[in-house]
């Protein structure tokens, strides 16, 4: 993970790699691929210093989904890296933000899937290798599509299978490993 903040180009591109080599590269969503490789993810790293300011963030691109089409703008990686460093801060602000779907109407339409340096599952270790499946160079809030996730899961064999799938292979990799790949990552400018 990067010590010091550094400019937005260059946290656009750590997250950039971040999709390449672990999203993609370790196959932990087989949907990511395709519209990645299309140019339809659009990464957006936000100024925000504060939670209500991340909030309007949030609200702003939840718009900017809802008026631009599918085949355009797939979804949208809302990076944090100005705020919410502690993972506890982070989850508590995962609450805000859904009530922010459910308040604008978007409660069905979209989801946030949740990615931050030090995410840990409930009954895990820091440590444990399985927490890096969400684990990412920055806090990022990605924003999902339903109907695009209904039809990718649909037509997936076995979607349920995935998450023992991704432990497996972050078991298989080890906490070490996925650190170095992580930090190496960060490394890129």
């Amino acid at each position: 993970m990067p010590t010091t903040l550094t400019d937005t180009n260059t946290i656009a591109l750590h997250t950039r790699q971040w999709l390449q080599r672990m999203v993609i590269g370790l196959k932990l969503c087989p949907f990511a691929e395709r519209p990645f490789n299309a140019g339809l993810v659009s990464i957006v790293v936000s100024e925000a210093v504060t939670e209500d300011s991340l909030l309007s963030g949030l609200s702003a691109q939840l718009s900017r989904l809802d008026d631009t089409p599918a085949d355009q703008l797939e979804t949208t990686l809302l990076v944090a890296p100005r705020l919410l460093e502690d993972f506890l801060d982070y989850n508590d602000f995962l609450q805000r933000a859904d009530d922010l779907l459910v308040d604008s109407g978007y409660e069905g339409i979209y989801q946030i899937a949740s990615f931050h340096p030090h995410y840990q599952f409930a009954c895990t270790q820091p440590d444990d290798a399985e927490n890096y499946t969400n684990r990412a160079p920055y806090p990022i809030l990605h924003l999902l599509r339903e109907d695009s996730l209904e039809r990718v899961l649909a037509s997936y064999p076995n979607p349920e299978a995935i998450p023992e799938r991704n432990i497996a292979t972050m078991n298989r990799l080890g906490s070490a490993a996925l650190s170095a790949l992580l930090t190496d990552i960060c490394r890129t400018a």
